[in-house]
């Protein structure tokens, strides 16, 4: 009996060793393939996190070049990008030459174009000065679109101008109003404008800006003339004219929605209310304790001079005539009027 009992432990001791072998080949066949999948995860974590460090773009924060390097607009919208630095990478670049072609624009999500000519004394130019705005203004805005599309760029802004409606007979420009370009230097724009709107797709959007006259601290152009004569000159004549300007910093937050929301289309930007020449000539002599005596019904002097030909003609116009952009035309989802009127003489006009 105790051989019999220990025959039958024997046999299923025998009986359990196939078993447990394949119980051991299935968990050394299940830890391989657990280790492979572990493996493959880790390389494509690995791979992820290659991606994410070499520069290329990244949906959290936006890889943006400004072209027109040491610019008023460009460093203007440079310090007012890099205030987020979570949310922007800014780089500029030099379009002097074509040392600009060696950037790898791959790498950016946005260019902003504001390179190119501009405060032409069109009464006074050459023939070759004439074919250099085009070959800056329009030439040069194509190919660097041309390039940024073929690298994978996602939004090209560009400056244009209001001046591309300088022709135009009606003075208060709507929706319905055609550009019409006045001279060579409006032309220029008006060029790139349409070749640009020509480049835009689905994977590719195209901004264009034309904004009135921009002034602030350090701005060139009319205003900052306009000013220095509010400083000296004892009375100004009343007008009713009706301007449209923009504030550099308003411009800047305008440019920072238009990437925020990775717009397409062409845009107006301005400040929220016109501008009266007189009110603001006022306006920066108060800032500096300037007398100022506004003098009334001299419209008819200011007519005169604006129908003289050749240079004061067209000072005058620029300076009491009416040239705006219909209130409607500019407003947008979210709003990039930092300052007002007021607010804004002051932001140029006072020293720090």
């Amino acid at each position: 009996m105790k051989n019999r009992k220990s025959t039958l432990k024997e046999k299923a001791v025998l009986l359990g060793v196939p078993a447990i072998g394949a119980a051991v080949a299935v968990y050394k066949k299940n830890q391989a393939r657990t280790q492979i999948y572990k493996d493959l995860l880790k390389n494509e974590e690995a791979k992820q996190k290659d991606k994410d460090n070499s520069g290329k773009k990244n949906s959290a924060k936006k890889r943006i070049l400004i072209t027109g390097q040491g610019s008023y607009i460009g460093e203007s919208v440079e310090k007012w990008l890099v205030r987020f630095p979570e949310s922007y990478d800014v780089d500029t670049v030099d379009m002097i030459g074509d040392a600009w072609k060696n950037t790898d624009f791959s790498v950016y999500d946005v260019v902003y174009h504001v390179a190119g000519i501009a405060h032409a004394d069109v009464g006074n130019v050459t023939e070759e000065q004439k074919k250099l705005y085009y070959q800056v203004n329009t030439d040069l805005a194509v190919e660097v679109a041309e390039y940024a599309k073929k690298s994978g760029v996602k939004q090209f802004i560009f400056m244009s101008s209001m001046i591309v409606y300088s022709g135009c007979k009606e003075k208060i420009i709507t929706e319905k109003t055609e550009p019409q370009p006045l001279n060579f230097y409006g032309d220029s724009k008006w060029q790139a404008d349409q070749k640009l709107q020509e480049l835009k797709d689905d994977k590719f959007k195209v901004v264009i800006l034309r904004p009135p006259m921009i002034y602030g601290k350090g701005s060139k152009g009319n205003y900052p003339e306009l000013a220095k004569l509010a400083t000296r000159i004892p009375v100004f004549p009343k007008t009713k004219n009706r301007r449209s300007m923009l504030h550099i910093d308003n411009l800047c937050e305008f440019v920072k929605l238009m990437i925020d929301n990775e717009e397409s289309g062409v845009f107006f930007p301005q400040n929220a209310e016109y501008t009266n020449t007189s009110e603001m000539v006022q306006m920066i002599a108060t800032v500096h304790d300037h007398m100022m005596l506004i003098i009334p019904g001299m419209s008819w002097a200011t007519k005169i001079m604006m129908h003289i030909p050749g240079k004061i003609g067209a000072l005058s116009e620029k300076v009491f005539g009416d040239l705006a952009y219909d209130l409607t035309m500019s407003t947008y989802k979210e709003n990039y009027r930092i300052h007002t009127l007021i607010d804004s003489i002051k932001a140029t006009e006072e020293t720090e």
